[in-house]
């Protein structure tokens, strides 16, 4: 089984792989085929949920898929990610809520989008015992003070603000950082100043790892960001069965004898 400590000693090791997964059958595979860690992420706002944004998922959601991934993953490390607002406001309650990840979830970790306001959050979760994965760069519950979902990190002033903000949670105690939507050349300083793995997406290759929402590797949105692959389209394998169950229900093909049975023992019920 994948543990933190695990993690924390890939840096400059073999590639850390992530992926996001929602629901225990997707956890299911993803686990099987050997991912690192999985991220219950607040990604499913906008891949599950049906919203536009990562605001609305509140932390019942997150608890409650958490709990659904950690059940169906054997060895991969499961990630919760705290929600818009469950964390940063108040000490004591962020504490709770990340605590609750692991004590009613089965979490193994919290993910936080972080910032000059999370590197104390960051300390303190660490000394109770809650292991934390930092995220820097496009934070998407910042959509509306950023502007939208530009790429960050792109002036001289933002990376330092950057690098400092990484190592000062690294100091913090974080056993990760996410790079979201940065220069691929400053993710790979990022990486080179800290001894914890970074993971990247949008960030480039040299990053020690690399996380994808899951319904943007599988083809199941419409789009998909363009640091983002596509690796198989289950959208449209999903829209031709759709289909042929609709069409074969409308001309009697199914069920057919074989997806039923016959008791003779009713046949005089009326």
């Amino acid at each position: 089984m994948v543990t933190t400590r695990d993690i924390r000693n890939r840096a400059e090791d073999d590639p850390v792989t992530m992926l996001t997964a929602y629901d225990a059958p997707t956890a299911s595979v993803v686990d099987e085929a050997g991912i690192d860690v999985i991220l219950v992420g607040d990604s499913m706002g906008n891949a599950v949920l049906g919203h536009d944004s990562t605001l609305p998922v509140t932390l019942e959601e997150v608890q409650s898929r958490t709990a659904a991934v950690a059940r169906a993953a054997d060895d991969a490390l499961v990630v919760a990610d705290m929600p818009f607002l469950s964390f940063g406001v108040d000490e004591s309650d962020s504490v709770e809520n990340a605590g609750r990840m692991l004590k009613e979830a089965d979490a193994d970790a919290v993910k936080i989008e972080s910032g000059p306001h999370t590197v104390e959050l960051t300390r303190r979760l660490t000394e109770v015992g809650i292991p934390v994965m930092a995220h820097l760069g496009l934070t998407p519950q910042h959509v509306n003070q950023l502007g939208g979902y530009q790429r960050q990190g792109t002036d001289p002033e933002a990376a330092e603000r950057l690098l400092e903000l990484a190592t000062d949670h690294e100091e913090a105690g974080a056993f990760s950082l996410v790079l979201e939507h940065v220069p691929a050349n400053l993710a790979a300083q990022v990486t080179e100043a800290l001894d914890i793995p970074t993971i990247g997406i949008g960030a480039g290759p040299e990053t020690d790892g690399q996380v994808l929402v899951i319904t943007d590797v599988l083809g199941l949105d419409e789009w998909s960001p363009p640091f983002s692959k596509q690796y198989a389209d289950l959208r449209g394998e999903m829209e031709s069965a759709v289909e042929a169950y609709k069409r074969e229900v409308e001309n009697g093909e199914f069920p057919a004898e074989e997806h039923g049975h016959v008791e003779d023992a009713v046949d005089d019920v009326y």
